[in-house]
């Protein structure tokens, strides 16, 4: 019984930090993997490509469709209006934010279901 508490105590006490880094570089490694910048930045570099995608798939694609649906619209539908309030810029960024919400959502979805972290 005696060997089963000091097993215990071994184990809720808590262990030593590890000593700090030496030198600059040691330092900046030790930064990168603690707070996982490599994977951050390659996280913003991606989105910022994916925006530009998905703000070329709904200006290509997806405004053409509505503007043949609306054909009442002068134009383009970027120069659309309604009364003095330009809309059609406006209707361009609130349908690439729900695109790229719905990626983002199945991404992170998905990244649950693995166990990815």
């Amino acid at each position: 019984m005696l060997a089963e508490l000091k097993r215990i105590r071994e184990l809720l006490e808590p262990k030593p930090a590890p000593a700090p880094p030496k030198g600059i570089l040691q330092e900046f490694k030790a930064f990168m993997a603690e707070y996982k910048v490599l994977g951050l930045a390659v996280a913003f570099i991606l989105g910022v490509y994916l925006g530009g995608l998905v703000k070329a798939l709904v200006s290509d694609l997806i405004l053409p469709i509505i503007q043949l649906a609306l054909p009442s619209l002068s134009g383009s539908i970027n120069n659309a209006t309604i009364g003095p309030f330009g809309v059609g810029d406006f209707a361009n960024s609130v349908i690439t934010f729900l695109i790229v919400a719905a990626v983002i959502f199945l991404i992170v979805k998905l990244s649950k279901r693995a166990n990815l972290k």
